[in-house]
C-alpha cells in the first residue's frame, strides 16, 4: 500500500507547521522528549520484537538487543543536547578600533526544518522508524517524516504509532514524527518542496536514484545515504604465523553474523599465500550456518551476487558452510593480481553470508591491489608488534571512515566518538550516521549580527552562553 500524494503532502505540512516548536525549544525539553521516545520504545519490547520476528526472523535474542541499542541512541542525543557543544555557539564582539571596523557576530547551528529518513531492512530498530537518522535528526530540532521499508511494514507502522504519541504526550507538536510508504510516496518525499534533508540506509541503486532526485530538484537538498561496503581487511605475514586459526575464526563469525547482513562485514580479506590461513578458513566455515535472508529480493539477489564472483577465472570455493533456508555461508579465494585488474567484478558487494580471500605475493601486489579498493565504511588491520605497516595504513585509511587495529568490524558502538560513513560509495557525504557527530547532518550555521539581545536565540545570550561550552573572540569558554 503506497501512502496517497494528498495524504503525503499533508504530512509534510504537519510536520513544516512542527517545525518552529523544534527549532526553538529548549534543550530540557527537546531532550525530555527524545527519552520519552526511548521509554515507550523500551516499555513495548515484548510487543515490538514479536512483530519484528514475524517480519524478519531475526530471532528475538538479536531483536531485543537492538531494541535497547535503538532507545540508548535516543538517550545519547538527549544527553548531546543537553551537553550544548553540537550548537558550535561562536561570537565576536564588536571592535570599532578594527580595521575594518568589526560588528557584534553571533553564530549558531541551527535547525533544517523537516527532514524524510528512509528505513533500513536488515536493522529494523535501530536503522529504522525511531533508528539513528530519525534520532538525531530530532535532536537537532527537526521534525520526521519516515519511509517505511517492505520488508517490516507492520512493525513500522507500530513503532511510529508509538513513538509519535509519546513525543506529543510529552508535550512535542503534533506532526513531530510522521511515517509513509510504498516507492513512489518515497520518492515524492524527497522532492517535496517542504523537506530540507533526507537520510538513507540501502543499496547503491536505491540510494543513488534518491540522491540523484534530491540533488535534481530545483532547490537541491543534502541526501545523507549510506549505501555498500566491502570493508577491507588486511593480514599480515607475521600475524597469518602468529595466529592464523584464531584470526580465520574471527573472520568466519564475522562474515556470517545476522546471516551476512551487516554493512559492516568483512567482504574481501587480504592474506599472504602460504600462511595456512586459507586451511584454516576452509576448516572453520563447514560448521557455520546460512539463515534465511531478511527480504525476498535480498534472497533473489544473494544466488546472482555469489555466481557474479564465482564466474571469474581467478576465483574458486575453498568452503561452504551449513544450508538453512537455501542459504549457506561461502569462502571464496582469489589473488591481489587479478583483484587489481578487475575491481570491478571482485569488489562488488555481496550481500550475505560470503566472503573473498586474496592471496598476495609481495606488499607491492597487495598495494596495488588495495588502490581500487572503493570507499567504505570500515577497513581493518591485522598485524604484529614491530612490524611497521605505514604505507598499508596509509591505504587503508584513505579508503574508509573507521580502521580497526585487530578484531573484526561488525559491530558499531553508538558514542560519541564514532564514525559509521565513508568515501564513496560507503556514502554520499563526509558524515557518519551512528554516534553523536551524526546531529551535525541536520543543522546549518547561521550568524546575526549586531541583534538585539531580546531577538537573540536564547541559546546566544549572554545568561545561557555562561553555561554552555562556546568560544569567544577566538578563545574556547567552558561552563564550570
Amino acid at each position: 500500500m503506497t501512502t496517497s500524494s494528498e495524504d503525503l503532502d499533508a504530512i509534510v505540512r504537519a510536520a513544516a507547521a512542527a517545525a518552529p516548536v523544534w527549532r526553538r525549544s529548549s534543550s530540557a525539553d527537546r531532550a525530555g522528549w527524545l527519552r520519552a521516545a526511548a521509554d515507550v520504545l523500551d516499555s513495548h519490547v515484548t510487543e515490538l520484537v514479536a512483530i519484528a520476528d514475524e517480519e524478519t526472523r531475526l530471532g528475538a535474542t538479536r531483536l531485543t538487543g537492538e531494541v535497547a541499542r535503538t532507545s540508548g541512541q535516543l538517550r545519547l542525543f538527549a544527553t548531546v543536547v543537553e551537553e550544548g557543544s553540537y550548537l558550535e555557539l561562536t561570537i565576536d564582539d564588536a571592535d570599532a578600533t578594527a580595521a575594518p571596523p568589526r560588528p557584534e557576530l553571533r553564530r549558531m547551528l541551527t535547525a533544517l526544518g523537516p527532514v524524510a529518513v528512509f528505513s533500513a531492512s536488515n536493522f529494523p530498530f535501530a536503522f529504522s522508524v525511531a533508528g539513528g537518522d530519525t534520532a538525531s535528526a530530532l535532536a537537532a530540532g527537526n521534525p520526521v517524516v519516515v519511509k517505511a521499508h517492505s520488508g517490516h511494514p507492520r512493525l513500522s507502522i507500530r513503532t511510529a504509532e508509538l513513538v509519535a504519541a509519546a513525543l506529543e504526550e510529552a508535550g512535542a507538536p503534533a506532526g513531530s514524527l510522521a511515517l509513509v510508504t510504498g516507492r513512489e510516496a518515497g520518492n515524492a518525499l524527497v522532492q517535496h518542496p517542504l523537506i530540507r534533508a533526507a537520510g538513507f540506509t540501502g543499496s547503491v541503486s536505491g540510494g543513488r536514484a534518491l540522491f540523484d532526485l534530491a540533488s535534481g530538484r530545483p532547490d537541491p537538498i543534502p541526501f545523507y545515504g549510506e549505501l555498500g561496503s566491502i570493508n577491507p581487511v588486511v593480514i599480515t605475514e607475521a600475524a597469518a604465523a602468529a595466529r592464523a586459526e584464531s584470526l580465520a575464526q574471527g573472520l568466519v563469525g564475522s562474515f556470517t553474523l545476522g546471516v551476512g547482513q551487516f554493512c559492516t562485514k568483512p567482504g574481501v580479506v587480504f592474506v599472504p599465500g602460504g600462511t595456512g590461513f586459507e586451511d584454516a578458513v576452509a576448516a572453520a566455515v563447514p560448521s557455520a550456518s546460512g539463515g534465511p535472508l531478511l527480504t525476498d529480493r535480498i534472497t533473489a539477489a544473494f544466488p546472482s551476487g555469489l555466481a557474479h564472483l564465482e564466474n571469474d577465472p581467478s576465483v574458486s570455493v575453498i568452503a561452504q558452510g551449513i544450508e538453512v533456508d537455501g542459504v549457506r555461508p561461502v569462502a571464496l579465494v582469489t589473488d591481489a593480481r587479478a583483484v587489481a585488474q578487475r575491481p570491478e567484478v571482485l569488489l562488488e558487494e555481496c550481500f550475505g553470508p560470503v566472503t573473498l580471500i586474496v592471496r598476495y605475493d609481495s606488499e607491492a601486489d597487495l598495494h596495488a591491489a588495495l588502490e581500487t579498493v572503493p570507499g567504505s565504511l570500515t577497513a581493518t588491520l591485522h598485524a604484529e608488534p614491530g612490524e611497521d605497516p605505514t604505507e598499508t595504513l596509509e591505504l587503508l585509511q584513505e579508503r574508509a571512515g573507521r580502521v580497526l587495529f585487530g578484531g573484526w568490524p561488525t559491530g558499531v558502538a553508538v558514542t560519541w566518538s564514532q564514525q559509521h560513513g565513508g568515501p564513496w560509495p560507503a556514502t554520499t557525504s563526509l558524515h557518519t550516521s551512528v554516534g553523536a557527530s551524526a546531529i551535525r547532518r541536520f543543522l546549518r550555521p547561521l550568524t546575526f549580527q549586531d541583534a538585539p539581545e531580546a531577538l537573540l536565540p536564547e541559546v546566544l545570550r549572554d545568561a545561557a552562553l555562561a553555561g554552555l561550552p562556546h568560544r569567544r573572540n577566538g578563545g574556547l569558554a567552558l561552563p564550570a
